[in-house]
């Protein structure tokens, strides 16, 4: 059989890292391959790329030194798609199955955290993660992970909103990877150890940043909060369904703090996020006698998960087995694809991956 392609005998062909990879360069005058890299490079660049060329170069210090190249870099390695098929296992259609990273990765996060409906439920699902299943993500995942957490951090400092939603997710970041690098062992983590440590100096700085930002007062001379009526000012505090929003609006003025201290609002705080069994079980009285709902508040969220809500959640169609986001049209067959479409929690769609 003869052998089809270039002769085994000729010269090897020359190859030039470029910021999208290794790629083959031609000679633009002669048309053939370029057999010296010196001349599409400076010699320096040349002999920092090429480790054979000295003996005593520092191979530890270029390691490192790619792997924050490699960190830094914006390529994000995912397909920005509307929907995904979730298979959990090999049939004559479909080989294999669809995993979290895969998931991770076909969904559009990245878009998804500019819309503040679904900026919640991608914080929240970043935090799950960061707590429990970053192992179970592939590199390329983890590194979409990272440059996910990058954009969100970015908006943050620049809106200026959110800033503690933000602020919970890098310490339970930091927490995980201080666990997995000291304790658990490097073997668990995708790629060189330097690069996690970079990433990790990196939430740092990030938290740094949140920490010093400074909210300033808006330059509007018109109708603000408390310039509304007290029962305006009530009705919209009922709006909130975290107890330590609550406690921050109380705290901008003083009028504010005495109507966030109101039992009313506190009662059915608790009554939303915990059921009646649940408050039973951990009634606080006050030096009045009466139930102090705002500490058993705070008491109940310490033992009991809140109640989450979305503006847009993810859902799967229970028909064909597609996730999508709310209100995306994905190729259903069923004659009402509404009523076949379920929503999911952060933790409903990592537990749609365990197998």
């Amino acid at each position: 059989m003869p052998f089809l392609g270039q002769d085994w005998r000729s010269p090897g062909q020359s190859w030039v890292k470029t910021a999208d990879g290794w790629k083959r360069f031609l000679d633009e005058k002669s048309g053939s391959f370029v057999s010296d890299l010196s001349s599409y490079c400076s010699k320096e660049a040349y002999n920092k790329e090429n480790l054979f060329n000295s003996l005593n170069y520092d191979v530890a210090a270029k390691k490192r030194k790619k792997d924050i190249l490699n960190s830094k870099t914006k390529t994000q390695y995912f397909h920005q798609e509307k929907w995904i098929y979730v298979h959990k296992g090999s049939t004559k259609e479909r080989h294999g199955y669809c995993t979290l990273g895969e998931a991770f990765n076909r969904l559009d996060f990245s878009t998804a955290i500019l819309d503040s409906r679904r900026f919640n439920y991608v914080v929240r699902l970043l935090e799950l993660i960061a707590k429990s299943q970053l192992t179970s993500l592939s590199g390329i995942a983890q590194k979409n992970f990272m440059n996910i957490l990058e954009k969100v951090v970015l908006k943050v400092l620049e809106d200026q909103q959110n800033i503690r939603l933000i602020r919970e997710l890098l310490q339970t970041l930091y927490t995980s990877l201080c666990t997995l690098v000291q304790r658990v062992g490097k073997s668990v983590l995708v790629g060189n150890i330097n690069m996690w440590v970079y990433r990790m100096e990196t939430i740092l700085h990030w938290q740094q940043q949140l920490s010093g930002i400074q909210i300033t007062r808006p330059a509007f001379k018109g109708l603000t909060f408390t310039d509304l009526p007290v029962c305006l000012q009530l009705n919209i505090m009922q709006r909130l369904s975290d107890g330590r929003d609550l406690v921050s609006l109380g705290q901008a003025a003083p009028d504010l703090h005495v109507l966030s201290e109101d039992r009313l609002l506190w009662k059915r705080l608790c009554q939303y996020h915990f059921s009646e069994r649940q408050i039973r079980k951990r009634l606080i009285l006050s030096d009045k006698g009466q139930l102090d709902w705002k500490k058993m508040y705070f008491k109940l969220i310490r033992c009991y998960p809140r109640r989450e809500q979305y503006g847009d959640t993810l859902q799967l169609c229970r028909h064909c087995h597609i996730l999508s986001w709310k209100g995306t049209d994905h190729p259903c067959t069923a004659n009402n694809p509404e009523s076949c479409s379920m929503p999911l929690s952060p933790q409903d769609f990592i537990n749609l991956f365990k197998f």
